[in-house]
């Protein structure tokens, strides 16, 4: 069985780091979606005589990577949908960019309306549109000859709003065609990780702060040893 990294167990919740391509929740593409794979694994692993939950929690796009969180009970679920609800549940993703942002650290707004049919969003620029709002702050935190990398906070949950905002400002992602990268990346992966999540447990109410690694890649490898080294 093709066995996903779990980075975190316990008997409510399960995280896991999703693997850039791999889909949350099926679509109309009938691969099967990560929430299966965890049923199949976890039947596999605690030998369930019968039908196994997961509770599917929030999602990430196909060609991002990085932490999703799933619940393992309907207490769980519902707990953690509020929590996702009340905006209590902080985000930080890393994104690789092919230009610098203009300052090194900021916040990106805007109205985004998204199109239905091509699965994308648009910046609408005074939300007179239906847009709905979008605001993120982000970091530089370390740079190559061609590449940033920058640390994303989202403070909004909308549709694509990392890849569009980033891109509105003129910092597309690396590998993101749909939102003016200059080439794709061969693996069909886009160059935004969810590097780290931190909420009260649903059930245990106890802070949980999960930490999640990049794809093990050229450019992933060479920015983890750039801030290894900033570090010391």
């Amino acid at each position: 069985m093709n066995r996903p990294q779990i980075i975190f167990e316990d008997n409510h919740l399960i995280i896991v780091n999703k693997k850039a391509g791999e889909i949350v929740q099926g679509d109309k593409t009938g691969d099967q979606p990560l929430c299966e794979k965890l049923k199949a694994w976890l039947k596999d692993k605690y030998n369930k005589p019968g039908k196994v939950f997961v509770g599917v929690i929030h999602r990430l796009d196909r060609p991002v990577s990085g932490i999703v969180v799933f619940a393992k009970t309907s207490k769980a679920l519902a707990r953690m949908n509020i929590l996702f609800k009340d905006t209590r549940v902080e985000k930080t993703y890393w994104a690789v960019t092919g230009n610098k942002p203009a300052e090194t650290a900021g916040r990106l707004e805007g109205w985004l309306r998204k199109n239905e049919s091509l699965n994308k969003s648009f910046v609408d620029p005074d939300g007179s549109r239906g847009g709905k709002y979008a605001l993120l702050d982000y970091k530089l935190i370390a740079s190559s000859d061609h590449y940033c990398l920058v640390e994303v906070k989202p403070v909004t949950g909308r549709h694509h709003q990392i890849r569009v905002l980033l891109a509105h400002a003129g910092m597309p992602i690396k590998g993101d065609l749909k939102y003016g990268a200059a080439r794709s990346n061969k693996d069909g992966s886009i160059h935004l990780h969810s590097r780290e999540i931190t909420f009260n447990h649903p059930v245990k109410n106890q802070p949980l702060h999960i930490v999640c690694p990049p794809p093990n890649e050229p450019l992933w490898n060479y920015f983890i040893e750039q801030i290894t080294i900033n570090e010391k």
